[in-house]
Protein backbone atom coordinates (compact mmCIF):
# COMPACT_ATOMS: atom_id res chain seq x y z
CA UNK A 1 0.00 0.00 0.00
CA UNK A 2 1.21 3.33 -0.72
CA UNK A 3 2.64 5.64 1.80
CA UNK A 4 0.26 8.50 3.18
CA UNK A 5 -0.81 8.74 6.86
CA UNK A 6 0.56 6.16 8.82
CA UNK A 7 -2.28 5.57 11.07
CA UNK A 8 -5.06 5.28 8.19
CA UNK A 9 -3.11 5.73 4.65
CA UNK A 10 -5.50 8.30 3.37
CA UNK A 11 -4.17 11.53 1.42
CA UNK A 12 -1.86 14.21 3.68
CA UNK A 13 -3.38 17.52 3.23
CA UNK A 14 -0.98 20.92 3.31
CA UNK A 15 -2.68 23.79 4.38
CA UNK A 16 -1.79 27.38 4.09
CA UNK A 17 -1.40 28.39 7.49
CA UNK A 18 -0.78 26.29 10.87
CA UNK A 19 -3.49 24.91 13.32
CA UNK A 20 -3.72 23.53 16.62
CA UNK A 21 -2.92 20.14 16.00
CA UNK A 22 -3.01 16.82 18.57
CA UNK A 23 -0.43 13.66 17.86
CA UNK A 24 -2.95 10.47 17.69
CA UNK A 25 0.55 8.63 19.66
CA UNK A 26 1.43 10.98 21.94
CA UNK A 27 -1.50 13.22 22.28
CA UNK A 28 0.79 16.29 22.01
CA UNK A 29 -0.61 19.30 21.09
CA UNK A 30 1.46 21.22 18.52
CA UNK A 31 0.79 23.73 15.53
CA UNK A 32 1.18 22.49 11.79
CA UNK A 33 0.23 22.19 8.40
CA UNK A 34 -0.02 18.91 7.95
CA UNK A 35 -2.86 16.30 8.50
CA UNK A 36 -4.73 13.59 6.49
CA UNK A 37 -7.97 14.24 5.16
CA UNK A 38 -9.60 11.99 8.06
CA UNK A 39 -7.74 14.52 10.72
CA UNK A 40 -5.16 12.27 11.99
CA UNK A 41 -1.70 14.26 12.94
CA UNK A 42 1.25 12.53 13.86
CA UNK A 43 4.40 14.98 15.20
CA UNK A 44 7.48 14.52 14.09
CA UNK A 45 9.22 12.64 17.46
CA UNK A 46 6.46 10.12 16.94
CA UNK A 47 7.18 10.03 12.95
CA UNK A 48 11.07 8.99 13.71
CA UNK A 49 10.28 5.93 16.44
CA UNK A 50 12.40 3.29 16.09
CA UNK A 51 15.03 5.58 14.23
CA UNK A 52 18.02 5.40 17.28
CA UNK A 53 18.78 2.14 15.84
CA UNK A 54 20.63 3.94 12.83
CA UNK A 55 23.03 4.33 15.09
CA UNK A 56 24.71 1.44 15.79
CA UNK A 57 24.18 0.43 11.97
CA UNK A 58 26.06 3.56 11.48
CA UNK A 59 28.76 2.43 13.89
CA UNK A 60 29.26 -1.11 12.79
CA UNK A 61 29.29 0.38 9.06
CA UNK A 62 32.41 -0.45 6.61
CA UNK A 63 31.50 0.80 4.16
CA UNK A 64 32.82 4.24 1.93
CA UNK A 65 29.20 4.44 -0.05
CA UNK A 66 26.66 6.42 1.30
CA UNK A 67 24.21 6.02 -0.73
CA UNK A 68 24.55 1.76 0.94
CA UNK A 69 24.76 3.10 4.03
CA UNK A 70 21.82 5.21 3.29
CA UNK A 71 19.57 2.53 1.76
CA UNK A 72 20.11 0.51 4.64
CA UNK A 73 19.03 3.24 7.36
CA UNK A 74 15.89 2.90 5.03
CA UNK A 75 14.97 0.00 6.03
CA UNK A 76 15.06 0.70 9.47
CA UNK A 77 11.39 0.77 11.46
CA UNK A 78 11.72 4.37 12.10
CA UNK A 79 11.86 5.52 8.47
CA UNK A 80 9.04 5.94 6.03
CA UNK A 81 8.64 6.45 2.49
CA UNK A 82 8.13 10.70 3.35
CA UNK A 83 9.45 12.08 6.70
CA UNK A 84 11.85 14.29 8.76
CA UNK A 85 13.91 11.28 10.05
CA UNK A 86 16.23 11.41 6.43
CA UNK A 87 16.85 14.92 7.54
CA UNK A 88 18.87 12.72 9.84
CA UNK A 89 19.68 10.06 7.60
CA UNK A 90 21.44 11.97 5.10
CA UNK A 91 24.43 13.61 7.25
CA UNK A 92 24.70 10.22 9.18
CA UNK A 93 25.32 8.47 6.16
CA UNK A 94 27.59 10.69 4.92
CA UNK A 95 29.47 10.77 8.21
CA UNK A 96 30.05 6.93 8.04
CA UNK A 97 30.96 6.93 4.68
CA UNK A 98 33.55 10.05 4.96
CA UNK A 99 34.80 8.46 8.68
CA UNK A 100 35.21 5.46 6.73
CA UNK A 101 37.30 6.86 3.61
CA UNK A 102 40.02 8.28 5.96
CA UNK A 103 38.15 11.56 7.50
CA UNK A 104 39.32 12.34 10.88
CA UNK A 105 36.31 12.66 12.85
CA UNK A 106 34.66 10.84 15.92
CA UNK A 107 32.13 9.46 14.53
CA UNK A 108 30.36 8.54 17.50
CA UNK A 109 29.72 11.91 18.60
CA UNK A 110 29.39 12.93 15.19
CA UNK A 111 26.47 11.05 14.69
CA UNK A 112 25.06 12.19 18.26
CA UNK A 113 25.15 15.70 17.03
CA UNK A 114 23.71 15.20 13.62
CA UNK A 115 20.49 13.73 15.01
CA UNK A 116 20.85 16.71 17.72
CA UNK A 117 20.66 19.41 14.85
CA UNK A 118 18.42 16.90 12.32
CA UNK A 119 15.71 16.41 14.22
CA UNK A 120 15.19 20.34 14.35
CA UNK A 121 14.24 20.39 10.67
CA UNK A 122 10.91 19.79 10.60
CA UNK A 123 8.37 17.49 8.01
CA UNK A 124 7.34 19.46 5.12
CA UNK A 125 10.46 22.03 4.92
CA UNK A 126 10.72 21.51 1.06
CA UNK A 127 7.86 23.05 0.27
CA UNK A 128 6.75 25.20 3.12
CA UNK A 129 10.54 27.39 4.13
CA UNK A 130 12.25 26.65 0.32
CA UNK A 131 15.02 24.72 1.68
CA UNK A 132 14.83 20.88 1.31
CA UNK A 133 15.30 18.90 5.03
CA UNK A 134 17.64 16.44 3.23
CA UNK A 135 20.35 19.32 1.31
CA UNK A 136 20.41 20.98 4.79
CA UNK A 137 21.05 17.87 6.54
CA UNK A 138 24.27 17.97 3.85
CA UNK A 139 25.30 21.48 4.87
CA UNK A 140 24.34 20.04 8.77
CA UNK A 141 27.13 16.89 7.68
CA UNK A 142 30.46 19.49 6.33
CA UNK A 143 29.63 21.67 9.32
CA UNK A 144 30.37 18.67 11.83
CA UNK A 145 33.32 17.74 10.39
CA UNK A 146 35.00 21.16 9.62
CA UNK A 147 33.86 22.21 13.09
CA UNK A 148 31.93 25.23 11.62
CA UNK A 149 29.55 28.27 14.03
CA UNK A 150 28.53 31.59 13.02
CA UNK A 151 32.00 33.06 13.46
CA UNK A 152 34.28 30.88 11.50
CA UNK A 153 35.29 31.73 8.42
CA UNK A 154 36.36 28.53 5.41
CA UNK A 155 33.87 26.74 7.23
CA UNK A 156 31.13 28.92 7.57
CA UNK A 157 31.29 29.41 3.71
CA UNK A 158 31.88 25.56 2.70
CA UNK A 159 28.74 24.35 4.86
CA UNK A 160 26.21 27.01 3.03
CA UNK A 161 28.27 26.32 -0.23
CA UNK A 162 26.77 22.35 0.89
CA UNK A 163 23.42 23.38 1.41
CA UNK A 164 23.24 25.50 -1.78
CA UNK A 165 24.79 22.85 -4.20
CA UNK A 166 22.28 20.25 -2.87
CA UNK A 167 19.38 22.61 -2.98
CA UNK A 168 20.21 23.89 -6.58
CA UNK A 169 20.23 19.88 -7.72
CA UNK A 170 16.86 18.75 -5.65
CA UNK A 171 15.50 22.68 -7.33
CA UNK A 172 16.61 21.82 -10.94
CA UNK A 173 15.00 17.82 -10.83
CA UNK A 174 11.83 19.73 -9.46
CA UNK A 175 9.06 18.30 -7.42
CA UNK A 176 6.43 16.71 -6.28
CA UNK A 177 8.24 15.65 -2.97
CA UNK A 178 10.20 12.53 -2.80
CA UNK A 179 12.32 12.50 0.62
CA UNK A 180 13.91 9.20 -1.15
CA UNK A 181 15.02 11.04 -4.67
CA UNK A 182 16.23 14.21 -2.65
CA UNK A 183 18.67 11.92 -0.25
CA UNK A 184 20.18 10.85 -3.44
CA UNK A 185 20.45 13.84 -4.93
CA UNK A 186 22.09 15.52 -1.86
CA UNK A 187 24.30 12.69 -0.91
CA UNK A 188 25.49 12.21 -4.58
CA UNK A 189 26.31 16.24 -4.22
CA UNK A 190 28.19 15.98 -0.67
CA UNK A 191 30.54 13.20 -2.66
CA UNK A 192 32.15 15.33 -5.18
CA UNK A 193 32.14 18.53 -3.04
CA UNK A 194 34.07 16.26 -0.31
CA UNK A 195 36.53 15.42 -3.01
CA UNK A 196 37.51 18.84 -4.49
CA UNK A 197 37.08 20.57 -1.33
CA UNK A 198 38.69 18.42 1.62
CA UNK A 199 40.21 15.47 -0.50
CA UNK A 200 38.39 12.84 0.93
CA UNK A 201 36.81 10.27 -1.85
CA UNK A 202 33.77 8.59 -0.73
CA UNK A 203 32.33 5.72 -3.00
CA UNK A 204 29.28 5.36 -4.98
CA UNK A 205 27.39 3.94 -7.35
CA UNK A 206 24.25 3.61 -9.97
CA UNK A 207 21.22 3.93 -8.09
CA UNK A 208 18.44 2.77 -8.92
CA UNK A 209 15.08 3.55 -7.10
CA UNK A 210 12.96 0.61 -5.52
CA UNK A 211 10.36 2.95 -3.41
CA UNK A 212 8.18 3.83 -7.18
CA UNK A 213 5.62 1.59 -5.93
CA UNK A 214 5.29 3.33 -2.70
CA UNK A 215 5.51 7.17 -3.72
CA UNK A 216 2.13 8.57 -4.59
CA UNK A 217 3.72 11.58 -5.85
CA UNK A 218 6.83 9.64 -7.83
CA UNK A 219 7.72 11.85 -10.76
CA UNK A 220 8.51 8.79 -13.22
CA UNK A 221 10.57 9.10 -15.27
CA UNK A 222 12.03 12.86 -14.44
CA UNK A 223 13.29 11.24 -11.58
CA UNK A 224 17.38 10.58 -12.44
CA UNK A 225 16.77 7.47 -10.29
CA UNK A 226 14.15 5.85 -11.83
CA UNK A 227 14.63 2.39 -13.78
CA UNK A 228 13.01 3.95 -17.03
CA UNK A 229 16.41 5.94 -17.38
CA UNK A 230 18.47 2.61 -16.11
CA UNK A 231 17.60 0.31 -18.89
Amino acid sequence: MKEECLICKAPLEYLTEDIEMECVICQKKEKSKTWCIKGHYVCNECHMQGIDSMWQVCMNETSKNPVLIIEKLMKLPGCHMHGPEHHIMVGSALLTAYKNAGGDIDLGAALSEMKSRGSKVPGGVCGFWGACGAAISSGMFISIITGSTPLKNKEYSLSNLMTSRSLGAIGETGGARCCKRNSFLAILQAVSFVKENLGIEMETGEIVCSYSPMNNQCIGKRCPFNRINHG
